[in-house]
This record gives structure tokens, sequence and C-alpha cells, in this order.
């Protein structure tokens, strides 16, 4: 159990229906309600010890993560450090008898992930963006188009993009070094639905944060860069380019396009 529950998302087709709420919300119902509830069951409705129910309570995560593997395109980063996490987990169970070092343990495996995301924002793709472009861009070809351009020639929209990779990774790390300090502070029917309360506080935390700080205001350039590059297509920007383009409401007063602020 423990994992720290991180959104995982896949690029979304134009005109792919689902409800976004419900999709969001799908990771941290199957890696955090389900393997409390399972807990809950296996040790005070079939008598499991502790050690053996937070042990098989952990493979519903585990196997959910194998499953977005297999039903993915392409690889995710983010999905393959979460399955490393999940197998060393199952793996370390099987030698762990105290049930206060499995929750420890499980914790400080899932810290890894929060660490990885914090060391990705130095690379060209922080492990975060896989979940947060097909939000910026509605998943459309226009949208696409928008954040290539946008990652090309504007560096503020770039630190947004490392800046939401920062702030999940540091929601996620915190996340585990409480819950590390609460196994061993706290009596261990508590800790497994205080855990769980933890991890929404964390996941919900970065959702307000990285999505106000972050993902809104990229959003908004991308929307912006769509606008100029539809007004250019359509034959708006006629006779002189700096008033059309002002026209179009658009391109700031300084005249530079979306892509360059």
């Amino acid at each position: 159990m423990g994992e720290c529950a991180v959104s995982r998302s896949r690029p979304v087709a134009e005109g792919e229906r689902g409800n976004p709420l419900l999709k969001s919300l799908t990771p941290l119902i199957v890696d955090a309600g389900i393997p409390v509830a399972l807990y809950y069951v296996l040790s005070d409705g079939f008598g499991f010890s502790t050690v053996a129910a937070l042990g098989w309570s952990s493979v519903v995560p585990a196997l959910r993560t194998v499953w977005d593997l297999v039903r993915s395109r392409s690889v995710n980063g983010l999905a393959l450090l979460m399955l490393a996490v999940n197998a060393v987990g199952l793996a370390l169970s099987a030698v762990a008898g105290d049930p206060r070092l499995m929750m420890a343990k499980d914790s400080g495996v899932s810290s890894v992930v929060g660490i990885a995301i914090l060391f990705s924002v130095r690379t060209k793709r922080p492990l975060m963006t896989a979940g947060l472009k097909p939000w910026v861009t509605k998943g459309s070809a226009a949208g696409n188009a928008a954040w290539d351009r946008l990652m090309a020639g504007s560096e503020r929209f770039r630190r947004a993009e490392r800046r939401f990779s920062a702030i999940w990774g540091t929601a996620l790390l915190t996340e585990c070094v409480v819950k590390v300090i609460g196994a061993y502070t706290m009596p261990v029917h508590t800790m497994v639905w205080l855990g769980t309360v933890l991890t929404v506080v964390a996941v919900l935390a970065a959702m307000l944060i990285a999505g106000g700080s972050c993902a809104d205001p990229m959003e908004k350039m991308v929307k912006a860069e769509v606008g100029a590059e539809v007004a250019v297509h359509s034959g708006v920007l006629t006779g002189d380019p700096g008033v059309a383009r002002r026209r179009t409401g658009v391109v700031r007063n300084d005249g530079k396009t979306a892509g360059q602020l």
C-alpha cells in the first residue's frame, strides 16, 4: 500500500468522450481508496494478519499500473516508474514482518516517485508533462501544434511546464515523509486511513496550486496561439501586419506573438 497517488494520463483523442472529473479521480480511487477498503475487509472480515492485509492490498495499484502500460500505445516514463515502485514494494512486503516497517518501507519506496519527478524538472521532458499536455491542449491537433510552437519559442511556457512537475514532486515527496513519520508515531489501523487522507490532501493541494499557477496560464497561452494561427490562415492578417495582429486580440501591444511571450 502506501503508494503516492499520481494521476497517470494518456493523450486524449479529439472527440473522445468521458467525464473528465471521473477520469482524474480514477487513479486516486484505485490506488488509495480500494487498497484501504481491501485492507479492512481482509484484516477485520477475513482475519488476515496486518502484514498480510497490507501486502495483498498493495496488489491492486500494481496491477493497475501494469494494465496502464499494456493498453498504452507508447511508453510513459511516469507509468514505468510507478510500476517499478510497485514491484519493489511488493517484493519487500514478502520480507518485512513488522506492519510499521512495512508502512514506512512502502512510503519510503514511493518517495522515489516524488524525487524522480523533481529530478526530471531539469530534463527536456519533466515526468508530469505526459498528464499535463492533454489537459492543456484538450487533445486537439491545433492545440498540440500550438503546444509544440510554444515549447520551441516561449521561455515562459517552458518555465510553467517545469514548475508544474516541481510542485507535484514536492507535494508527493512531502506526503511520503509525513507517512514515514506517522508509521512510527501513530497506531497502525489509524495510519491505514490517515495515509489515504494525506494522499488526498497532497493530490488536491498539488492540483490546486499547480493548476492555478501553471496549467491555467499554459492553457490560455495555447488558446491564444491557436487563435493567432487561425487568424493567419483565415486571411485576417492583411495590410499592416502589426495593426491586423492587434485586431485579432491574440497578440500583445508590443507585437510579440503568443509563441514569443
